[in-house]
């Protein structure tokens, strides 16, 4: 199981940096002329890395791959609503570049409605626009019980002219 983890986050930090560089057309995705320092990793778990070594968490992957700081404000346990509630400490006020949001599978655990997870994704994508830096959804899908998250999520992000990274896990 930590192999798997450990390539599927080697997969996403590739993925990714394809999408930066050159996925994007620049009328489709918002502040792609950003101005701040730093990637931010903003999720639950899966974003803090539980279950691997620190160094193998997605954000610490991703930090090896990129030339910029990346600083990883996943907290075990978070839903999207508790997202919310820190967005303001844990992500603008550390000089955001890009966000790369990544919740929904606490909120699907406490049976939240999705429809309030897509709610609260795209409050958090508004705010991060609103503070000039680019947002990025992570897709959470994984077999039949999340496969609802991925059309809302897409969905939400091109209305919202943020990065969809899809088939993560």
């Amino acid at each position: 199981m930590k192999q798997i983890l450990t390539h599927k986050t080697s997969v996403f930090g590739c993925f990714f940096i394809l999408i930066i560089l050159g996925g994007c057309v620049k009328n489709e995705i918002a502040n792609l002329d950003s101005q701040g320092k730093n990637i931010i990793c903003f999720g639950d778990s899966l974003t803090f890395g539980y279950g691997v070594n620190p160094d193998e968490a997605y954000p610490s992957i991703l930090a090896r791959l990129v030339d910029r700081p990346v600083i990883n404000a996943g907290v075990n346990g978070n839903t999207s609503a508790q997202g919310l509630v820190r967005i303001k400490n844990d992500v603008l006020a550390k000089e955001p570049f890009l966000v790369i949001i990544e919740f929904g599978g606490n909120d699907f655990l406490s049976k939240i409605p999705t429809s309030q997870t897509a709610s609260n994704i795209e409050k958090m994508i508004k705010i991060i626009q609103e503070g000039k830096a680019i947002a990025a959804v992570v897709d959470i899908s994984s077999g039949p019980f999340l496969s609802e998250y991925k059309s809302l999520y897409r969905q939400i992000c091109r209305r919202q002219k943020a990065i969809f990274i899809p088939d993560v896990f």
